[in-house]
């Protein structure tokens, strides 16, 4: 890995006493997002429902990047709950509250409560993009072949 890319935070005050994210390992992709419920406050998903959950924060990218939500693999291993519009897109020019969008597909309703990791955050690179039209496109050996063709 490189050099750390420096990413400004601004606690708001139902997200104080959390603790900063980070990376958990050398090795790691993203950093957790937690919870920033009340003390007593839980947030409880039925099975199917749906819920958007704070975490107390609002972040300021660097241009030229991108913050991706995505889900935990134990909390979808485990109960089923997982990141609804997985990946979510956080752009460098939003200034709001970050927050996710949970979803219980498993069995049971499945509890919320302040400090708990509901998912994970990656930062990335983006590429600006302009599109051209054309009347042709480069050919290629897959073609136009869609959904599941590769696997044949």
């Amino acid at each position: 890995m490189g050099e750390p890319v420096e990413i400004a935070l601004r606690w708001l005050d139902h997200g104080r006493g959390l603790e900063l994210p980070r990376q958990m390992s050398a090795g790691a992709a993203g950093v957790d997002l937690l919870a920033a419920l009340g003390i007593s406050e839980a947030m409880t998903l039925a099975p199917g429902a749906r819920a958007i959950v704070p975490c107390g924060f609002e972040l300021a990218l660097p241009e030229g990047f991108e913050a991706q939500v995505r889900p935990r693999s134990g909390l979808a291993a485990k109960h089923g709950v997982t990141v609804l519009n997985a990946p979510g897109t956080i752009d460098a020019d939003y200034r709001g509250e970050v927050k996710v969008i949970l979803v219980n597909l498993g069995q049971e309703a499945f509890t919320v409560r302040r400090g708990q990791r509901i998912a994970q955050l990656v930062v990335a690179p983006v590429s600006a993009v302009r599109f051209a039209e054309r009347e042709t496109l480069a050919e290629t050996a897959r073609g136009g072949a869609g959904f599941g063709s590769t696997g044949r």
